[in-house]
């Protein structure tokens, strides 16, 4: 499914964004995905029902926006993680005010829900008649990338979980940032854990 979101449009809120990379996360299978450790309050939206939005914040300061993807009472969600403004240059612009050339203005999944005007109270909204609405592609892109997910540590994040997918040479992909794992000094609590 991940794939064929590629150069698909994402209309919100007067811009809409046509995507160029994209990140694949299931359910209890995935390490890497917040649905691991099964259902919670957070992830109810990631198992269904599919094309809803699941919104969620990170890192205390960013939203970050997904496609439910998999039947419902299955986890599954893509990250939008970037894409190039089609339609609402300027609105997108006065959103983005620090991107210093239009092919950074959702570049990168924070960047492309200001873009788009994605806040958490989309979280769970269907994106058909939501006010954010995904637009497929006729087709796939003839030319697909694929590689490790960006910033996901241990074993979801390894070369074992290739489904972060992008159009190759397209300006609007955000670069790939391995996830620096952390050491532990304190060997006695890395033991408890």
């Amino acid at each position: 499914m991940a794939p064929r979101l590629l150069g698909s449009l994402v209309h919100g809120r007067g811009v809409t964004v046509r995507l160029t990379e994209v990140e694949a996360y299931t359910g209890g299978t995935d390490p890497g995905s917040h649905a691991f450790r099964g259902q919670t309050p957070r992830t109810r939206i990631m198992f269904g029902p599919p094309g809803s939005l699941y919104v969620y914040f990170s890192y205390g300061m960013h939203v970050c926006a997904n496609v439910v993807c998999s039947p419902e009472g299955e986890a599954s969600a893509v990250l939008l993680r970037a894409g190039k403004v089609v339609d609402g240059l300027e609105l997108a612009r006065e959103r983005r005010t620090t991107s210093k050339s239009d092919a950074d203005l959702a570049r990168g999944p924070a960047r492309l829900c200001v873009a788009l005007g994605i806040t958490l109270a989309d979280n769970g909204d269907e994106l058909v008649s939501g006010p954010i609405r995904l637009e497929l592609a006729g087709a796939a892109p003839p030319l697909v990338a694929s590689g490790p997910r960006t910033g996901v540590s241990g074993p979801g994040g390894s070369e074992a979980y290739p489904w972060r997918f992008w159009i190759p040479a397209e300006p609007t992909v955000s670069p790939y940032k391995a996830s620096a794992r952390r050491a532990s000094t304190d060997t006695t609590s890395a033991r408890r854990s």
